[in-house]
């Protein structure tokens, strides 16, 4: 069978951020605009939407703690993971309802949960249902299941699967912080799979999920090699998912289907581009027709492993796919 042709890319810086800011996950919201997580900085930033061209960011709220994954839960309510990865593990989720607010003004975080000390250090974190989380603990090598109470004002957490190849690499010869496991997650409800990134493994996984319980229906299965993986978006039209390859400088295009590994390719990045320096996370527009067709990118500009010893300024990019011709 043909592999799909690859998409022509183009890319556009939509804001940056001055050097050594690490860039983790992002949300898109209705109107366009881009909420993105600051992890070292533990910071939360505002950018304007449609996030179409060179705009400021504008902070939303500083935290106590640093903060990675973000997952609107209900119209502009998002539900963030604080944790405390490299020094105490402490971690919490907080609620933070954006209805009616405008840039600019200041946000009140209300604290749903503090997780137990199984923890080591939430990342990644998505929607498996209304009202159902799942977030990684990469340190831990797990994926925690979070079930919210109504409104999101409260949560309960217990292990949703935990697997080998989700385990860190405290032994990895790669320069500090160590690599995580399980890093990114992203459910596929229409064929019923989770899946997930590991960086220290340098694998692409997907877990069945059982859709009347949404729990784990089978054990993780091995979809892809993929080393330097970070978070990532899902295009189940199409069956691919577009995977940061956070330290190789990277975004790839990796298929969905096990059996499938040797189809994957570089989209970005490959010969090295200085515009997608330390990829960490992707995530669909939320324009008419942007699914499958744009996405929305978050680095950290070498932060964590400057290419050639230069760090640049950490950025949001706007990638968009055109379907490729036979």
């Amino acid at each position: 069978m043909a592999i799909a042709p690859l998409p022509e890319v183009t890319v556009t810086p939509v804001t940056y951020f001055p050097e050594k800011y690490f860039l983790e996950n992002l949300a898109v919201r209705a109107d366009g605009s881009v909420l993105i997580t600051a992890v070292l900085q533990q910071e939360l930033w505002y950018v304007p939407g449609p996030a179409r061209a060179l705009a400021d960011p504008v902070l939303v709220h500083a935290f106590d703690h640093p903060v990675t994954g973000i997952v609107e839960v209900e119209p502009d309510v998002f539900v963030l993971s604080l944790t405390e990865g490299y020094t105490t593990h402490e971690s919490h989720l907080v609620r933070l309802d954006l209805k009616g607010w405008a840039p600019g003004t200041p946000v009140t975080p209300e604290a749903i949960f503090t997780f137990d000390d199984r923890v080591r250090a939430l990342n990644g974190s998505c929607l498996l249902g209304p009202g159902v989380l799942a977030v990684a603990d990469c340190f831990a090598g797990l994926i925690w299941r979070v079930d919210l109470a109504e409104g999101a004002r409260g949560a309960t957490a217990r292990v949703w699967a935990e697997h080998d190849t989700m385990a860190p690499d405290p032994d990895g010869e790669v320069p500090w912080p160590p690599q995580p496991g399980v890093n990114g997650v992203r459910y596929g409800a229409r064929a019923g799979y989770l899946y997930y990134t590991s960086t220290a493994q340098r694998v692409f996984m997907r877990v069945p999920v059982d859709p009347a319980t949404l729990d784990a229906s089978g054990p993780p299965e091995f979809v892809a090699a993929i080393d330097n993986g970070d978070d990532f978006c899902v295009d189940e039209d199409v069956g691919f998912a577009y995977v940061t390859r956070h330290r190789a400088n990277t975004l790839d295009r990796v298929p969905l289907a096990p059996r499938h590994g040797s189809e994957v390719r570089h989209l970005l990045g490959e010969p090295f581009d200085p515009v997608i320096v330390g990829p960490s996370s992707a995530c669909w527009g939320r324009e008419p027709g942007d699914e499958g067709r744009t996405l929305y990118v978050t680095t950290d500009g070498g932060t964590t492993a400057p290419p050639q010893g230069v760090v640049r300024n950490a950025a949001l990019l706007r990638v968009e796919l055109t379907p490729g011709i036979r």
